[in-house]
């Protein structure tokens, strides 16, 4: 079995790269594939917003991101550069900037790019959507 890091680029509606790092994620760990981290880029972060809502006929994509990382322990982490240039910060952020509230999602946490490469060292491969 391989170990692998999952990069998402691609933002929660508009194009398919969320959904298909999510099933890409939940088919190799059923095949018993491990997976270290699932990093979110670019406009990949806007997956990590507490404020989606989309309408009840739309997929909503959060809770699968939330039941992966609870079931599996995987770590879901967000880029902090990318995030703020996009508007998702965590509550030090928002007290930082002199914002009233933070959106970041529970179980996202903030990660730099020395994170995604040390992770990148870890593992047999690398799959970006």
């Amino acid at each position: 079995m391989s170990s692998f890091l999952v990069v998402v680029n691609g933002e929660p509606y508009g194009s398919q790269s969320a959904w298909s790092a999510l099933k890409f994620c939940e088919t190799l760990l059923a095949q018993g594939h491990t997976l270290e981290q699932v990093f979110f880029y670019q406009h990949g972060v806007l997956n990590a917003s507490r404020m989606l809502m989309p309408a009840s006929d739309e997929l909503d994509l959060s809770p699968r991101w939330h039941a992966l990382h609870q079931q599996h322990k995987v770590p879901l982490v967000s880029c902090v550069s990318a995030g703020l240039r996009r508007g998702i910060i965590d509550a030090e952020a928002a007290e930082d900037g002199g914002l009233d509230s933070a959106n970041l999602a529970s179980p996202f946490i903030l990660g730099g790019l020395g994170e995604l490469v040390t992770t990148m060292q870890q593992v047999d491969r690398t799959v970006q959507f």
